[in-house]
């Protein structure tokens, strides 16, 4: 398909079920990504779960290229006519992915009635040049200089000094998936646009006007975006719900617990019935402690009676209380009760 301003828009659909559209997010190919040691898998849970609409955005992968214009504007363009293309016409479920949010926010603030259930992962509402946070920004800005002139070598020692943020968990093979797919699916000049783009992104001012019901997921050491620019959004959009992952990729993983969470939190929030499971991988990463505790919080006791059940330090159950609160994405007692109690936690 080609967009009002004559750019060739690659999109693919795939699945059955609700409609969910994905907006572009970095360098994506439509072909690749079915094969991606780093991409297939959240491909796989989408497609089995919705019809799931996707594309490769303007600059990259199987779109083209040469283009002028890659403000945020043209992004939510680009998202109106794929939408369009795709013939797509009840309200549907809108996923954006790290700078995919932005387009999605202001596509859902433009089309209030299109929108069913609006889900933002590893994203923000406000560019690195937009944080006031100087020596972020010139660290930026230095990822940028440095794309300019290595991208296109060789040598992948430029690319993974910046694809390893996003995947510092990685295997080697996923690592050097995700450097090739950086060389094969952009040049780079325009690689550097793309992040410049990027630092400038704002709709904060759109926030407050968002009306669709809004999940705000975020890796809890995310380094391409930080938790932060997460706890932003979801303060920022009226009602939000915001779930903290445990995990340091801004590309979750297939191994790791935090995908098993992200999908459970996607497909409850959507009200589908996800795999039947005993009880939520929400709490594999729970010590046998913590396990303990989280117990005797569903039970209804006191710091002091904890430590007097375990024999251990009220000080020692704080901390124990403190590391599952992170771990679930929860803040108060009240929380974890009702997250264990509605996820089938087995003591």
């Amino acid at each position: 398909m080609r967009t009002g301003d004559g750019v060739r828009l690659a999109w693919a659909e795939a699945g059955r079920g609700p409609v969910l559209v994905k907006a572009a997010n970095w360098l994506t190919h439509l072909d690749y990504d079915w094969e991606s040691p780093v991409w297939r898998h959240w491909i796989r849970f989408f497609t089995e779960h919705f019809r799931f609409v996707r594309y490769d955005e303007r600059g990259c992968g199987m779109t083209d290229w040469d283009v002028g214009d890659l403000s945020v504007g043209r992004w939510v363009e680009d998202l109106e006519a794929v939408v369009e293309a795709a013939d797509v016409r009840e309200p549907f479920a809108l996923l954006g992915i790290s700078q995919g949010a932005a387009a999605c926010i202001a596509y859902a603030v433009k089309h209030p009635e299109r929108v069913s259930h609006l889900v933002l992962y590893g994203g923000y509402a406000r560019g690195a040049s937009r944080r006031g946070d100087n020596e972020k920004e010139r660290l930026y800005r230095a990822l940028i200089e440095m794309v300019r002139l290595g991208w296109g070598k060789d040598n992948p020692a430029f690319r993974q000094v910046f694809t390893s943020r996003f995947i510092p968990g990685g295997t080697d093979e996923q690592i050097g998936w995700f450097n090739e797919l950086c060389r094969k699916t952009t040049s780079p000049e325009i690689a550097a646009r793309l992040l410049e783009s990027r630092a400038t992104v704002e709709v904060m001012n759109l926030l407050g006007d968002v009306r669709a019901p809004t999940l705000v997921l975020h890796s809890r050491d995310d380094d391409v975006v930080s938790i932060t620019e997460g706890r932003v959004l979801a303060a920022g959009i009226p009602g939000a719900q915001f779930v903290e992952l445990d995990s340091k990729n801004h590309v979750l993983l297939e191994n790791e617990p935090a995908w098993e969470r992200f999908c459970d939190e996607v497909l409850e929030f959507v009200g589908l019935k996800g795999s039947p499971k005993d009880e939520n991988h929400a709490f594999a990463s729970l010590s046998r402690r913590e396990r303990e505790v989280l117990t005797l919080i569903v039970e209804g006791l006191s710091n002091a009676q904890m430590a007097l059940r375990l024999g251990i330090s009220e000080k020692t159950v704080r901390n124990h209380v403190s590391n599952l609160y992170d771990k679930l994405g929860v803040w108060t007692r009240a929380q974890a009760m009702v997250f264990a109690r509605e996820r089938g936690f087995r003591d």
